[in-house]
């Protein structure tokens, strides 16, 4: 997805009906570009956060003295749900009628509409605010939650306003004029796509520039940029440690092999199946390895509660992880004590008694 922003200053267009219809206008020629399937408008991107301010449920009124609840403020045009890849969970979207005629009306996200009313429809039809004298705005839809705070934060309670209000926040009439376009088009990323967008602004007016252009991956990547990379450091040293491990067994294995050769040789000459010679010193390397394994779990059950913040959605103490992880250390286990295991079968018990 491209997107770039777009400011239209109070000095060049007064009336904000008609900086909201310039900014529809745009819209509209950014639909018909070749590759674009879909374009909206908000006032801050998806994952870069935004306004945060009290909002007040008509039906859920307040005890004196206390403060209303603060949420995420969100200006966005009709079709930015679906252009963003969002979800109505109940009710439906903004309409451009209801945008230029200052209808009171919102949108809420799924959890603000279960923390208030318990289940996303009841929330339908339901009446809030921003501030004691503002009108009251009827909640006509509700949005499945966004992580705007970033992929690896809790998607945070969110009201979603139309781009032009009246009686808000103590404003007769208030319109967002510093908008981000937000454009889902399998063209995204390339060179020839921004100056076709520079262009298709030009047309509507020449004088507004196009800023801050970039795709909604590199928001995505840079959201996750430092979980990433502490993420591949820790890959690589667990990686370094497993493999010092194996090695660590190997040689444990192959010194044991090397010692008991006279043993191994007897064993062989006695009629010793060579699957049981094998499995002795296979089972000595697992048993060292479960001992390790379990001294493992305890200090990680101690230590992975440090990592929480690098967590995404998985409890520290998860068991499938540490099933997982133990199941591929105890493979990797056996792996190291069969290659030494299988050679000490190999042992040619007349060459192994001449040699004692």
């Amino acid at each position: 997805m491209e997107t770039f922003s777009v400011s239209i200053p109070e000095m060049q267009v007064k009336e904000p009906v008609r900086a909201i219809r310039m900014e529809e206008a745009i819209l509209r020629k950014i639909g018909g570009v070749p590759g674009v399937s879909a374009v909206a408008m908000t006032n801050t991107l998806p994952l870069e956060g935004g306004s945060n301010d009290p909002i007040y449920a008509e039906d859920q009124p307040l005890r004196e003295g206390a403060i209303a609840p603060i949420r995420r403020y969100k200006w966005i045009s009709p079709g930015y749900v679906s252009a963003i890849g969002g979800r109505l969970i109940a009710g439906r979207d903004l309409t451009w009628t209801e945008t230029y005629n200052r209808t009171p009306v919102a949108l809420v996200s799924e959890n603000m509409a279960r923390e208030v009313w318990r289940d996303p429809r009841a929330a339908v039809g339901r009446r809030i605010r921003s501030g004691l004298k503002d009108d009251w705005c009827e909640v006509i839809g509700v949005v499945a939650d966004l992580r705007d705070d970033g992929i690896d934060q809790p998607a945070p309670a969110i009201v979603y306003w139309p781009l032009l209000q009246k009686n808000f926040e103590g404003s007769a009439s208030s319109a967002v004029r510093d908008v981000v376009y937000v454009i889902r088009t399998s063209r995204a990323g390339s060179a020839g796509l921004l100056p076709e967008l520079q262009r298709t602004v030009a047309t509507v007016n020449s004088n507004l520039p196009v800023a801050n252009v970039k795709t909604l991956e590199s928001v995505y990547g840079r959201s996750l940029g430092r979980t990433s990379f502490t993420l591949v450091l820790l890959a690589i040293a667990g990686g370094m440690a497993l493999l010092l491990g194996m090695i660590g067994i190997y040689g444990v294995i192959g010194y044991a092999v090397s010692q008991r050769t006279r043993e191994i040789g007897i064993r062989l000459a006695l009629g010793a199946p060579v699957q049981n010679v094998m499995r002795m010193f296979v089972r000595h390397g697992l048993t060292l390895s479960g001992i390790g394994v379990a001294c493992g779990l305890t200090a990680a059950l101690a230590l992975t509660r440090l990592m929480k913040p690098l967590l995404f959605e998985i409890s520290p103490t998860d068991p499938l992880t540490y099933i997982a992880v133990s199941g591929g250390l105890i493979l990797a286990a056996t792996l190291a004590c069969y290659l030494p295991a299988r050679r000490a079968t190999r042992v040619d018990p007349a060459e192994a008694l001449r040699a004692e």
